[in-house]
């Protein structure tokens, strides 16, 4: 047993015996009453497991590791503990390096990792200790990048040349990601980052909504069917451009199901069926993709070569191409074209269904693709909440939502199964209708005994 003692001055100190009889003494200092208890638990308990020859705990461990290094060298002098091995002090550059080199994901992800990596170097300082980064240092880099208005590279979106919401968001994240690294790495015990809430990574004010009919003029001013597939499979199936659109080939598209086979680099490593995906051919894309056939010089190879050339610059051209159709270009010219094609397809279909089509779930399709639209407000301005204006609405809607070609193979239904198909429509609707038959006192099923009188 130890025990706790305090002299005239204030000054605390624990004595013990070690396993040899011998009395030890660890002198604390002015050390609150608490404390100092807190700490000659500690003591028996390392006392304890030195004469038991056992190990200490985990969470013993965990304290002694994070015990100043004055405080360790007085339980060393008493034997409780063995000497630290030689420090090697980790610095903020050793962890940034480290974390890209181990990092197995995509280039585009490797180049916002290196986004995030270069402000945590700028701001923190490459030869910084680990330990020396706080939790209050963590919290003025993410004020830092918030409010700095001194970009790096080119121009940021936002008028004061701030950072968005969103980047910062994402910036964060990646930062909180880092330091999880190094905690998991033993490099130091916890993450100043932890607690840094990383917010939103959605940026609604960089929707844009692609209506059917400024992509038809889009489609007038390309230079070629090559240019009018990239358009076509981005705002018509929703592709992402250029990952998937350059990994598609003509063996992909099956004409006569009128679907096309998907492999999605960006979500292969999930696993499952986050690889490929099949999406359905709409007639606006079937006669691209017929057009971009005939005209194919090698059918063995790409559907569009100009996207499996990762030295091609499409953003540039398309914003040409968009200016040349009287129209002004929006923001994330390609994203924005894959989230009209699904904000048009969830009006008309179940949302689970498109956003298998689209690859990706329905929460992340709310969060980051499906957009407001003006239409839906104006309706019940005009019409409130009538049933008759929604049906109207949606029969218009289901009208102008393009759908997967016919088979090319399958012929028309006779008049005859035209009719008996027209007949069981009308049957069935009628079964709607509730039935007003009351049942009997006894019912279908057989009486249970218990209650059978």
């Amino acid at each position: 047993m130890a025990s706790l003692s305090t002299n005239s001055k204030g000054l605390r100190r624990i004595l013990f015996v070690d396993g040899a009889g011998e009395r030890r003494c660890v002198h604390l200092g002015r050390l609150p009453q608490k404390a100092a208890e807190a700490f000659l638990r500690r003591v028996e308990e390392l006392s304890a497991n030195r004469i038991a020859g056992v190990a200490n705990s985990t969470e013993l461990a965990s304290w002694l590791g994070n015990l100043p290094e004055p405080t360790h060298a007085k339980l060393v002098r008493v034997e409780l503990v063995e000497p630290r091995a030689a420090a090697n002090v980790r610095t903020v550059g050793e962890l940034l390096d480290t974390f890209e080199q181990r990092a197995v994901v995509k280039p585009s992800t490797r180049k916002a990792y290196k986004q995030t990596t270069d402000s945590l170097r700028a701001f923190l300082g490459a030869e910084t200790a680990l330990q020396a980064v706080t939790a209050e240092t963590a919290d003025a880099w993410r004020k830092w990048i918030a409010t700095d208005t001194t970009s790096v590279g080119r121009k940021r979106g936002t008028a004061d040349n701030r950072l968005s919401p969103a980047t910062c968001a994402k910036r964060t994240f990646v930062a909180r990601t880092v330091f999880r690294k190094a905690v998991r790495w033993g490099w130091i015990a916890t993450s100043p980052f932890e607690g840094i809430q990383a917010g939103s990574q959605a940026n609604p004010s960089r929707a844009f909504y692609v209506s059917p009919e400024d992509t038809t003029a889009i489609l007038g001013r390309c230079p070629d069917v090559e240019w009018r597939s990239i358009v076509g499979l981005t705002r018509y199936a929703g592709l992402r451009c250029p990952s998937e659109l350059a990994s598609l080939v003509w063996s992909d598209i099956d004409w006569e199901a009128g679907r096309l086979t998907v492999r999605a680099s960006k979500t292969e490593h999930h696993g499952g069926g986050h690889a490929v995906r099949h999406v359905p051919i709409c007639p606006a894309l079937r006669a691209i993709l017929d057009e971009a056939w005939e005209q194919a010089a090698d059918r063995s190879t790409a559907v569009v070569p100009r996207a499996a050339n990762g030295n091609v610059n499409l953003r540039t051209t398309f914003e040409k191409i968009i200016t040349r159709a009287g129209l002004v270009p929006w923001p994330r010219l390609f994203q924005n074209l894959r989230s009209s094609c699904e904000t048009d397809w969830v009006e008309a279909y179940p949302a689970h269904e498109v956003a298998a089509w689209l690859g990706h779930s329905p929460a992340v399709a709310a969060r980051h693709y499906l957009q407001r639209r003006d239409h839906h407000f104006r309706d019940v301005v005009a019409n409130g909440l009538g049933g008759d204006a929604q049906s109207d609405a949606r029969g218009a809607q289901n009208r102008a939502q393009q759908v997967p070609a016919r088979n090319r193979k399958e012929s028309l239904p006779s008049p005859e199964d035209d009719a008996l198909l027209r007949f069981m429509r009308t049957v069935a609707a009628s079964c709607d209708e509730l039935n007003t038959c009351s049942m009997g006192d006894i019912g279908l099923e057989p009486m249970t005994p218990s209650l059978s009188s």
